[in-house]
This record gives structure tokens, C-alpha cells and sequence, in this order.
């Protein structure tokens, strides 16, 4: 069963005068958040600087799957003085998905494909960690595409019978070449053809450290620097990587935390 629960904060502890912090909801798993403070304030979370837009004092974070720790807030004015604000963070419980008919090898690697494995996963890293100056990300997110959703964030997966890491996005089933649309304007950091476990492969830039990917495409039809805008095309469904059929794996990631994309763009709209 799926549950989602609202967190409160817990406690605020002044070190200096009150400093204005608001939240735009709940710190619960896999949410991504969109803060406010004013202007010319730092933010730090959980020992990380964040940065914060020098015109609106927004600022942007995300929370992983399986935090579960309290996350605390740190904010320090123009002149100095400093508050900290600490969150419980809501838990939520996930299901097991199971999945069959996966090519042996794309469950368990050869020596030479993990080789290649690791070398695609650090051209994806590499590209959820930019951390620009873009403010696509504060104007939120819309579904790439509509479809029957059959796969959903962190439903702990078995493929082939083989227990494996939890789903960190939503898959999305649609005809072979049904057309993807950016769910956000941005710019494209990585467009690859051909990954082991992804396949076609779009990764957006929307700025503040937080990314998009498109995977399993047939089609890619952007490249690395171009910027799109939100509904724009930018590939095909296809089935190609690790997939038994042809669908969208749509995911948003704060760094390295992937988030819930259904959590953050709400229910796909009507006709999906």
C-alpha cells in the first residue's frame, strides 16, 4: 500500500535574529522543495550550500528515497545572523514490483559490460551534478507524455527473479515512437543513442542541480547545449537498454538524489 505522510518541523533554533524561512510543502521522500528566504541570505542543508536565486531568495532541494533522518536548515542573513530550522521527514512505504523475460545479460553483466556500465554512469553523473544558474526548475514540471504508468518510484524491483535495487523513476508504457515531450525548459546535457541499461538516453538541465532523464528512447531527437522548451519533443518511445517493452523511464534528480516525479508534476493529466 501506498502512503504518503506530512511532515512539520520540528523545532527552529535561533542563533541570531529571526530570518524568514517558508517551504512550499511537506519534507517527505522523494519530494523536491522549493524554499524561500530573502534575498542576499545563504542557505545551507545538512552541511551542503545550496545555492539561492540572488533576485527571489528561492532556493531548491530534494529529499532521497530512503532518507529518513531529520533534515535541518541553516540560513544566515546579510548581516550575518544565523537560524537553524530542523524537519522530520516523513516516511513512506513502497512495493515490489516484479519483473520477467529480461535478457540474462542485462541482469547479470559480463566482466566487459560492467566495464562499460561504469564508464556510462559516470557521463550521467557528470551530468546531474551541473549545478547552473538556470531557474527552469522554480516554474515546476509536466508529464512528458501521458500512458499507462507501469512502474512507479521506489518500488523495489525483481528482475528475473533476482532481487535489485528500488525503481528511482516512473516508467511509462506508450506505442513504439510515441513522442516525448521536456517536461520543463532547460538545456540538454548528455543525448546518447545507445546506454547499456538506459538505452536512448536525454538528460536536461534545469538548473540549481536539478536534472530530468528520458530513457529507453527509439529516437533522440536533441543535442548536447541545445535548449528546449517545456512540451518540446525531444525523442521517441522505444524499448531499447534494459526494457521488455516499449515505455518512458522518466526521472528527476536533485544531484544525486533521484526524486519522485509523480510526487512533484501530481497525477498525469486526463487521457493517460
Amino acid at each position: 500500500m501506498r502512503c504518503f505522510w506530512i511532515a512539520a518541523v520540528l523545532t527552529a533554533v535561533l542563533i541570531g535574529p529571526a530570518s524568514a524561512l517558508e517551504l512550499d510543502g511537506p519534507v517527505i521522500q522523494g519530494a523536491l522543495r522549493v524554499g524561500t528566504v530573502a534575498p542576499g541570505t545563504s542557505v545551507v542543508i545538512d552541511d551542503k550550500p545550496v545555492r539561492v536565486d540572488a533576485q527571489t531568495g528561492r532556493f531548491v532541494f530534494g529529499i532521497g528515497r530512503d532518507q529518513n533522518a531529520r533534515l535541518q536548515i541553516t540560513t544566515t542573513g546579510p548581516d550575518g545572523q544565523a537560524e537553524a530550522f530542523t524537519f522530520a521527514v516523513s516516511v513512506r512505504d513502497y512495493d515490489i514490483e516484479r519483473i520477467d523475460g529480461l535478457p540474462s545479460r542485462k541482469v547479470s553483466p559480463n566482466t566487459a559490460d560492467i566495464e562499460r556500465i561504469r564508464r556510462e554512469g559516470r557521463m550521467i553523473s557528470a551530468a546531474r551534478a551541473r549545478d547552473t544558474a538556470l531557474v527552469h526548475v522554480l516554474s515546476g514540471f509536466r508529464w512528458p507524455m501521458t500512458g499507462r504508468i507501469s512502474g512507479r518510484y521506489g518500488n523495489q524491483r525483481v528482475l528475473n527473479g533476482k532481487p535489485r535495487r528500488p525503481h528511482l523513476g516512473i516508467d511509462i508504457a506508450a506505442p513504439q515512437g510515441s513522442p516525448v515531450g521536456a517536461s520543463a525548459d532547460g538545456v540538454v546535457s548528455l543525448a546518447e543513442t545507445d546506454l547499456f541499461y538506459t538505452g536512448g538516453t536525454i538528460v536536461l538541465d534545469h538548473g540549481h542541480g536539478v536534472t530530468t532523464i528520458y530513457s529507453h528512447l527509439a529516437g533522440v531527437g536533441v543535442t548536447v547545449g541545445q535548449a528546449v522548451r517545456v512540451g518540446d519533443e525531444i525523442g521517441t518511445v522505444g524499448s531499447t537498454g534494459r526494457s521488455t517493452g516499449p515505455h518512458l523511464d522518466w526521472r528527476i534528480n536533485w544531484f544525486d538524489l533521484r526524486l519522485d516525479p509523480e510526487l512533484i508534476a501530481g497525477p498525469m493529466p486526463k487521457g493517460g
